[in-house]
């Protein structure tokens, strides 16, 4: 039996606020979301794999369009394992593009960094 979450726990264990996995909910990202008698949402392991998987896309800059159809096409069956396969290659390859950018952007950073550290300590003041 797998475990059944509130939406706060939820949440809490997802790292999504409430509101985004309502709208997750409401654009089709998530579906199929249990209820309790009383019409509250129930969600299941399941559900929180789905979330980690869309924390990952989301935390790489995936929009969320590419992130609804990679549900749509998992949830149509093992047959659309080359398509979701080649979305998540072409997300992938702007993934890395950015990480090259971030890496020479830190590089350019930390040679910011280091001028100043000698500009700092040719104009200390000695102690005496």
């Amino acid at each position: 039996m797998s475990g059944r979450y509130s939406p706060s726990e939820a949440a809490r264990r997802s790292g999504f606020s409430l509101d985004t996995l309502r709208y997750y909910e409401k654009i089709g990202l998530l579906s199929g979301i249990g209820r309790t008698a009383g019409g509250r949402r129930v969600f299941t392991d399941e559900d929180l794999g789905w979330l980690e998987v869309f924390r990952c896309l989301r935390d790489t800059g995936m929009p969320i369009a590419e992130m609804c159809r990679y549900a749509e096409l998992a949830r149509d069956g093992e047959h659309t394992a080359r398509e979701r396969q080649e979305l998540l290659e072409r997300h992938a390859g702007r993934v890395e593009e950015q990480m090259a950018l971030l890496r020479r952007q830190y590089d350019h950073l930390r040679d910011k960094i280091r001028y100043y550290e000698g500009v700092v300590a040719a104009t200390a003041v000695p102690a005496s």
